[in-house]
């Protein structure tokens, strides 16, 4: 590998909040290596900016595993890893477990087994720059009161959001593990009039912030030297009203 640096791993980087960050790393100059589960465009877009991608299956546990070994096959170090993979679907009666499952081995088997595995690439990365390695889960504002709608959802990111407590204990001082925990971040293109007005409401600042702001959570994240156990609220102050 040389002198270059290290790739950061971005999981579901395919759409929206993790393809923009991934662009964002490799204009910084930073390589990236990104998971996607379907070949949608922005996948073509990364590819011609010179990021290496990966299919993966990461809401099945063999998927997962398949993955670190092919993920070890390209790269014997990484800089950071960035958990962002993930689904918002809601529980439909007679496949309620079926739910949990999946969104249970996304949120978190998956994270957890990528840490235990690729934590010797972060630590050699980490001890060729004398500095540190980092892993970023990111979960969700709602996690933090709940949703009736979204009870398999949440109680998916809360076990994220705890998972980030015990990795930070484990894996410090080389590897600082932290969270980000967004709530509105970007509309859906269907999303209509009266959705947008009620979804704006909620926060204190009203607005939709775009995904740059996640980008600069992550930046925050990777350059500050002094954070680990942390998760960011980036939610315009829902906390608030």
């Amino acid at each position: 590998m040389g002198n270059s640096p290290a790739p950061i791993l971005i999981t579901g980087a395919s759409q929206r909040i993790g393809l923009h960050c991934a662009k964002r790393l490799l204009q910084d100059g930073q390589p990236v290596i990104a998971t996607y589960r379907q070949d949608k465009p922005g996948i073509a877009e990364l590819r011609d900016l010179g990021a290496t991608c990966l299919r993966a299956e990461l809401a099945d546990e063999s998927g997962i595993l398949a993955f670190i070994e092919e993920l070890r096959a390209h790269t014997d170090r990484l800089r950071a890893i960035v958990h962002n993979a993930s689904a918002w679907v809601g529980e439909t009666p007679g496949h309620e477990a079926q739910v949990f499952g999946e969104l249970f081995r996304l949120h978190m088997l998956a994270p957890y087994l990528i840490n235990l595995h690729c934590a010797d690439l972060l630590e050699r990365d980490a001890t060729g720059r004398g500095s540190s390695a980092d892993i970023i889960h990111l979960s969700d504002d709602v996690a933090r009161k709940g949703s009736a709608n979204r009870i398999a959802y949440c109680a998916s990111k809360a076990g994220l959001d705890n998972l980030t407590l015990s990795f930070a204990a484990s894996l410090a001082p080389r590897i600082k593990v932290n969270g980000i925990a967004p709530a509105l971040i970007m509309f859906n293109e269907g999303d209509d009039a009266q959705y947008r007005a009620r979804t704006l409401a909620k926060s204190a600042l009203g607005i939709e912030p775009g995904p740059e702001v996640i980008y600069q959570s992550v930046r925050y994240l990777l350059d500050s030297p002094y954070v680990t156990g942390t998760t960011l609220t980036v939610n315009g102050g829902r906390h608030l009203k």
